[in-house]
């Protein structure tokens, strides 16, 4: 039985390890340039997009429709870097919770229907990455390992 469970669970999770860092950087890219080309399109299009706002009724929407542009494409741009990964991430997610609630919320008739939505998929992968991060091929890596080398505490004698 234990030779059954090492090659059922041990072996996968052992060679899993050593591609740790790809989950987070396939994450990133994969959304990071969706938010990008998004965020794009709508600062193009800022009166078509406030439009939609409107009749979604979204409050303020010459206010937000700009802020939310400016978040999918800096948010994306930032994720394809992976810098402030967290930060853009908890941001997107924001914005697809309200998006979800806006303007996709009339056809939510089941569970299924809410999990089928691509701004559902989008939120679940923004949470895994505002919680696992940018992982180890990031700027926000490269920032902390810098910073921990940087900085040495004195220490009295």
């Amino acid at each position: 039985m234990r030779l059954l469970l090492d090659w059922l669970i041990g072996w996968p999770q052992r060679v899993a390890r050593h591609f740790a860092w790809l989950a987070p950087l396939f994450a990133r890219i994969t959304v990071g340039w969706v938010f990008l080309w998004s965020g794009w399109g709508k600062l193009n299009s800022l009166p078509d997009i406030t439009e939609k706002f409107v009749g979604w009724g979204i409050p303020f929407p010459h206010v937000l429709t700009p802020l939310v542009a400016g978040i999918e494409f800096f948010g994306g741009l930032f994720l394809l870097a992976g810098f402030l990964t967290r930060l853009s991430a908890g941001a997107l997610g924001i914005t697809m919770i309200v998006a979800i609630r806006a303007a996709k919320w009339a056809e939510v008739d089941s569970l299924e229907t809410l999990l089928g939505f691509d701004e559902f998929e989008y939120l679940a992968l923004f949470l895994w990455l505002a919680i696992a991060g940018a992982g180890p091929v990031s700027i926000d890596h490269l920032l902390q390992r810098t910073e921990r080398n940087t900085y040495r505490p004195i220490v009295n004698r």
